[in-house]
């Protein structure tokens, strides 16, 4: 047994199939859950306390999204979050695990002018920040970008279907794949998988298409809004956890409204400052 396994389970019953879970989780743990036929988890992260809760829930992959310019920032976009903001909340997320991989988005501008460029810029994730991999919205054009960075010693999860930093070239927010175009996406995601992408992370594409990739791809796919036959699931975990109070994608399923709890108790705080009774006797230091 390799020191990455351990033969308690993690966050759960024993079973055989999980005989042997991560201690750390890895890329090659990704591939072997494809070959073996089991899910993984994957949530966004953007600060070393949610990250610490989720790793500890047993979440396999957090990934600190350019979704940060939305969920952190209050941008209408993905486009304006730079890498040096990016690296910021990166950091946090490693600092806040023991057994997650943290994989990071390369912002927009950050990778697309040359292979070079893609390099130099997943470079500084991995050194300033010590996340494990990085994430690339990519296609067969850019293929040589993913091996370039592959070639670094630099693990790479391809993003294709729909890419939100292309929202503006694909006339907003679509569905991808649909018909003769699904054809293409299955080429993106081979060529990417060729340039030694270790993952494809697919978005909002028909979940028929996402089956025809999983069964073409050798490595894992992880799915958003692209049903339920890729290896892994992803959502922004402020969706997924009742927090935005905006218009949902069809595609997000909320497992708690920590909205209302929160607002709830802020309320409650307010209340009790403003009638007094807060802070009491047993929040206070006596004299001697």
């Amino acid at each position: 047994m390799s020191n990455d396994e351990h033969t308690a389970p993690y966050g759960g019953p024993q079973n055989d199939a999980a005989a042997k879970t991560p201690k750390r989780i890895r890329t090659h743990h990704l591939q072997r859950f494809k070959d073996e036929g089991q899910k993984f988890a994957m949530l966004t992260a953007y600060d070393a306390m949610m990250a610490n809760v989720f790793d500890e829930a047993g979440i396999e992959v957090l990934l600190v999204g350019d979704s940060a310019a939305n969920v952190m920032q209050g941008s209408s976009s993905t486009l304006s979050i730079t890498v040096d903001e990016l690296l910021v909340y990166a950091k946090s997320v490693v600092n806040g695990v023991h057994r997650s991989l943290v994989v990071a988005d390369l912002p927009f501008g950050s990778y697309q002018v040359s292979p070079e460029q893609a390099v130099l810029t997943a470079v500084r994730f991995m050194k300033e920040a010590g996340v494990h991999a990085v994430k690339m919205e990519a296609h067969a054009a850019t293929a040589p970008h993913v091996k370039a960075v592959v070639d670094a010693g630099i693990p790479v999860m391809a993003h294709i279907g729909f890419t939100p930093q292309s929202e503006h070239q694909l006339g907003g927010f679509r569905v991808q794949g649909r018909g003769e175009h699904a054809e293409k996406v299955i080429d993106d995601a081979l060529s990417l998988q060729s340039a030694g992408a270790f993952c494809v992370l697919v978005e909002m594409v028909p979940a028929q298409l996402t089956a025809d990739l999983d069964a073409a791809l050798r490595i894992p796919t992880i799915g958003i809004g692209a049903g339920n036959a890729s290896t892994g699931q992803v959502l922004v975990w402020q969706d997924m956890l009742g927090l935005n109070n905006g218009r949902l994608p069809r595609f997000v399923k909320q497992y708690a409204e920590l909205r209302r709890t929160i607002t709830d108790a802020a309320h409650s705080f307010r209340r009790d400052v403003v009638e007094g009774t807060f802070p009491g006797e047993e929040h206070g230091f006596s004299a001697e």
